[in-house]
């Protein structure tokens, strides 16, 4: 999909941006998108932890790409193409059944109290959940991230991070405590 010297290469990303949107150009879309497949790869190979499966899903993202970027306003494109990247993995591993994420799991606050809740409240809270980590000072949000995303123990995170035991246990359960106060604050503005 590389366009090696096309006079396109040579010219930034909101310029291609613009360009596409205003042409729908493909070739326009699949020199930005190129630029930025490999970060896009390498997200997707973190979730799944397949190297196939993030070959499809770098395709995939690529044809939502045709669609999404219509419909909204993009400041930088890689920061925006890094959040959908990471978005379709997640909602790829929640429709899989591989990984259940709940938000109970960080922090505990009464969901149960309303039971009928629907799929779209509770996309919106993992949605904010998420945001929520990302507010995380960096080692909590590193902790939090290994323990609960991707389901390591104590153990492997020490070993991943270079922490000590005892701070990926206090940067855990600082980090718990830091997320039910984010969501707490994010339903009494609801």
């Amino acid at each position: 999909m590389k366009l090696n010297g096309s006079s396109l290469s040579k010219e930034s990303d909101e310029s291609l941006l613009e360009k596409y949107t205003s042409s729908e150009d493909l070739n326009v879309l699949g020199e930005l998108y190129t630029r930025h497949s490999e970060m896009v790869y390498y997200v997707c190979l973190r979730y799944f932890k397949d190297e196939e499966k993030s070959k499809d899903a770098v395709m995939q993202l690529f044809e939502q790409l045709i669609v999404k970027i219509k419909k909204q306003t993009i400041q930088d494109f890689p920061k925006w193409l890094y959040v959908v990247a990471k978005n379709f993995c997640l909602m790829e591993l929640r429709s899989s059944k591989k990984i259940e994420i709940s938000t109970d799991e960080f922090v505990e606050f009464p969901t149960n109290l309303h039971p009928q809740e629907d799929y779209a409240e509770k996309e919106e809270r993992l949605s904010q959940l998420e945001k929520c980590i990302q507010k995380l000072p960096e080692k909590q949000r590193i902790s939090i991230d290994l323990f609960f995303i991707n389901q390591k123990c104590y153990k492997e995170v020490v070993e991943i991070t270079g922490f000590s035991m005892n701070d990926v246990k206090s940067y855990i359960q600082n980090g718990k405590r830091n997320l039910k106060n984010c969501m707490e604050k994010s339903d009494e503005q609801i």
